[in-house]
């Protein structure tokens, strides 16, 4: 059985922590009686999510800006103490077959989703090496190894996610700092709207809610295993498809509806909100 006592006092910052899986991760820990610091972008959402998670601080955070998140972390060590952890969680997952893909919206997923982490990770080993104490983790996604038509973009930046923090596990091995990358599979958050999984995959591998991933997250930072993936059925089926011979897992996902799942059967209207903000500079 997992001791979670040692999550007690630890000071944590979650990126992109107004909403979805960095809200309920922040919930879990928080009562678990950790002083958790939530940034986001969409400083209207965050200042009500934090207020109503009465979380040490929250505030606004931009990660692809170098001094939005240099402030933020320097404001949460003066106001909480040393970090203890950083969990990179502010992602964006815009939808759509890559040739309609405006360039500003491509290089805004870049920006988010890979450069965000990076910074983020820099400056966190910046403050964790001299101690030779603390815990990164990465926020990447089942995506991260496999390919999904309608998502190309996004695919590439979780295969970054994962590629960086592997790397980093190494360069850093021994050096008293963890690094871990948590690994979702579609989960019921605002990400998420309008997508369903194909037809044969929900008859056994439903979509996660966010609470199932902050609790495996919650998880990784007692045991600082490398890698999880979320749910256990999603990351094994992945995983078999991907040990496959090219042709036969191609067609296995096809079969399956991958083909589909992110393009032709993506509820536009359900979607629509979502897809209008993360568009814009008001959300990670």
């Amino acid at each position: 059985m997992t001791d979670f006592g040692s999550i007690r006092g630890k000071v944590v910052v979650i990126t992109g922590g107004a909403r979805g899986i960095g809200l309920a991760t922040a919930t879990a820990l928080h009562r678990l009686g950790a002083r958790v610091a939530i940034g986001d972008i969409d400083e209207a959402t965050v200042k009500t999510s934090g207020a109503a998670g009465d979380f040490e601080h929250y505030g606004r955070l931009d990660v692809t800006d170098q001094q939005s998140f240099a402030d933020f972390l320097d404001e949460v060590e003066r106001l909480l103490g040393p970090i203890d952890v950083l969990i990179n969680n502010a992602g964006i997952m815009p939808t759509g077959r890559v040739v309609d893909e405006p360039d500003a919206l491509t290089r805004r997923i870049l920006d988010i989703n890979v450069y965000g982490v990076i910074l983020g990770s820099k400056l966190a080993l910046a403050r964790m090496l001299p101690r030779r104490s603390g815990h990164i983790v990465n926020i990447a996604s089942l995506a991260g190894e496999s390919h999904v038509p309608g998502l190309a973009t996004y695919n590439a930046s979780k295969h970054a996610v994962l590629g960086f923090t592997d790397t980093l596990r190494e360069e850093y091995r021994g050096s008293g700092v963890a690094l871990s990358s948590v690994l979702p599979t579609l989960t019921n958050t605002e990400l998420g709207s309008g997508v369903s999984a194909p037809p044969l995959v929900s008859r056994v591998l439903a979509p996660a809610e966010p609470e199932q991933i902050a609790d495996a997250i919650v998880a990784l930072l007692v045991t600082r295993r490398a890698k999880v993936r979320v749910t256990f059925a999603a990351g094994l089926l992945a995983r078999v498809v991907g040990a496959l011979p090219e042709a036969v897992g191609d067609g296995l996902a096809r079969a399956l509806g991958s083909q589909r799942a992110f393009l032709d059967d993506v509820d536009q209207s359900a979607r629509k909100a979502y897809e209008q903000r993360v568009r814009t500079d008001t959300d990670q």
